[in-house]
């Protein structure tokens, strides 16, 4: 039998429950706002309401996730104003993510609640990544081992060039 070490998982199957505060608190709190934070936390863009992280347990490239500044579990309880700006930021990063990566399309959604398959069920967030015919390989079907052929710190790179446009 062959094996495949992903020692990046490791760290969050075995983080994930014990976490002691909210990961998106963490990286959207005053103390962490500066480029050097930012860039070792993969939060590629700030805006008002909402920042922009690069997943880091990500399906595909340019996995990204937009995630509202306040903490709540549920999209009904987040201000009008960050589910606007939310929408806005998914509106320019599909343009970004189909520049970059020519994907030949994407999904965008949120997973509300642990039942529905929310990683952090208490902060809501949304996920767009970019999808091509056919990214189901055999490493994924058959060895449940994701392959991404670019750094996750490349793409957060990139991203974030792109965005600054």
């Amino acid at each position: 039998m062959d094996r495949i070490v992903t020692p990046w998982r490791y760290a969050y199957i075995t983080t994930a429950e014990r976490a002691p505060s909210c990961i998106f608190c963490d990286r959207a709190t005053s103390r962490e706002v500066n480029r050097q934070n930012d860039e070792r936390n993969l939060v590629i863009y700030r805006g008002q309401h909402c920042f922009v992280i690069v997943n880091a347990f990500p399906y595909t490239s340019g996995h990204v996730m937009i995630v509202p500044y306040a903490h709540v579990d549920q999209l009904d309880l987040l201000a009008p104003e960050a589910a606007i700006e939310m929408t806005a930021i998914a509106q320019r990063l599909e343009t970004v993510l189909r520049d970059l990566y020519h994907p030949d399309g994407l999904n965008l959604g949120m997973n509300i609640g642990k039942a529905a398959g929310a990683g952090v069920a208490g902060h809501i967030h949304m996920h767009i990544l970019p999808r091509w015919v056919g990214d189901a390989n055999f490493m994924s079907v058959v060895a449940e081992t994701r392959v991404l052929p670019e750094a996750i710190e490349v793409t957060a790179q990139r991203i974030r060039e792109k965005l600054a446009e």
